[in-house]
């Protein structure tokens, strides 16, 4: 590989782990706002 596709490459890993991340949080906030909004008041 080039260094041009190395960088690239490492620049792809690291945005796939941001929008990894991000995914999760979202995640954890929909489970959170549905188990609050299941509880009946």
């Amino acid at each position: 590989m080039e260094t041009s596709e190395v960088r690239r490459l490492k620049d792809l890993e690291r945005e796939n782990a941001e929008l990894k991340k991000i995914v999760a949080d979202l995640t954890l906030d929909n489970r959170m706002l549905r188990d609050i909004n299941a509880k009946k008041w």
